[in-house]
């Protein structure tokens, strides 16, 4: 059982990442969810979670500047996937520079959530 932290400014999108988890087989104890990299920070001050889930593209605090306060302020503990639409090899090198565990492209299936997510929270 995980609990998971959703950052991705569409509510839309928070809710079809949650089904694609559930229909990849997690078995998750909660979604923490929020609209951005500031909202996103703030939900980490004394919540426990095994995983995040982050969009690239965002508003007040993007994904990547997400990714690099979350890495500066809780190291590398807690494995961090980006999710993005961008099909840049640019984007996805700069997440990994700056500490992402990995990626998965929307649209996503439940077979290809199984592969990225299952080494985190299998």
């Amino acid at each position: 059982m995980a609990n998971i932290l959703i950052v991705d400014d569409s509510g839309t999108m928070r809710k079809i990442i949650m089904r694609g988890i559930r229909q990849a087989g997690f078995k998750v104890d909660s979604f923490v969810e929020a609209e951005d990299g500031v909202k996103g920070l703030s939900a980490l001050e004394g919540t426990s979670v095994d995983l995040i889930l982050s969009d690239v593209n965002m508003p007040n605090m993007n994904g990547l500047d997400f990714l690099s306060a979350v890495r500066e302020k809780y190291g590398t503990s807690t494995p961090v996937v980006m999710i993005t639409t961008e099909g840049s090899n640019d984007v996805v090198n700069e997440a990994r520079t700056r500490g992402a565990n990995g990626y998965l492209k929307k649209p996503f299936t439940p077979e290809q959530v199984q592969t990225v997510l299952g080494p985190f929270i299998g």
